[in-house]
């Protein structure tokens, strides 16, 4: 298995600003999930690093954005996570405002990567998200991660039922999706292949548009198709 995009990804640096992330750099592509979707694990596992993004058992506790510079130049901006409902109002308020500055203004920001537990797809707060960052017109990338908790037959539906949904609630807007497991290493290929499209180092092959991969052991992943056209990883704050 090969995951060069992502190999040897360093740490660069940790804001809590996004006015204070470095000006001068690659493109960006944006790591965002609920609390306990799984960001930090999937992060390490494309990175194949255990411990790159920091896994914290308590949901929410990182509160930075943290970057982490690719071999090609990119860089890997990894969220804070988003859901918990056990912090501060002040905190989510934060929290909040940080997500929506980095997502609709920052210039450099190409695409962005969201996590979703693959038996939680699709929660209220990973539908603002999609409306926030869907008026960028730029593409998502939705990982339903913890898939190895699902049987083959489960994750076949709950892929197909994400894809409509996708499809259906946000018509307009460049979305994919694939079935992850950071556990079992599943679909860190493909995660590879869609993000080397969006960085141009991957030519772009023939659109399989709603399609599921063929292989019976390769991840199974479709698009979502369009008509026309904050680091931390389970729960509820308000984002309105």
């Amino acid at each position: 298995m090969s995951a060069s995009l992502f190999r040897h990804a360093c740490f660069e640096i940790s804001v809590a600003d996004p006015q204070n992330l470095p000006q001068a750099g690659g493109a960006e592509i944006a790591f965002a999930g609920r609390s306990n979707a799984g960001k930090s694990s999937a992060i390490n596992a494309l990175a194949g690093h255990t411990r790159l993004a920091y896994v914290s058992k308590t949901p929410g506790r990182t509160q930075l954005i943290n970057v982490f510079r690719l071999k090609c130049g990119a860089a890997l901006v990894d969220l804070p996570g988003y859901g918990y409902a056990e912090v501060p109002d002040a905190v989510r308020r934060q929290w909040q405002n940080l997500l929506e500055h980095y997502l609709t203004q920052r210039t450099a920001l190409i695409g962005l990567v969201l996590i979703m537990d693959a038996r939680r797809p699709f929660t209220e707060l990973d539908r603002q998200m999609i409306e926030w960052f869907g008026r960028t017109g730029k593409p998502i990338h939705c990982l339903l991660t913890k898939a190895d908790k699902l049987s083959r037959q489960e994750q076949t539906k709950t892929l197909a039922l994400a894809c409509r949904l996708a499809s259906a609630e946000f018509p307009d807007v460049p979305i994919t999706l694939q079935l992850f497991s950071s556990l079992k290493k599943t679909g860190i290929e493909e995660v590879e292949q869609v993000i080397g499209r969006w960085l141009g180092l991957k030519e772009k092959g023939p659109s399989a548009k709603g399609e599921k991969a063929e292989s019976p052991n390769a991840p199974t992943s479709v698009e979502a198709p369009a008509q026309g056209g904050k680091a931390g990883d389970d729960s509820t704050p308000s984002m309105h």
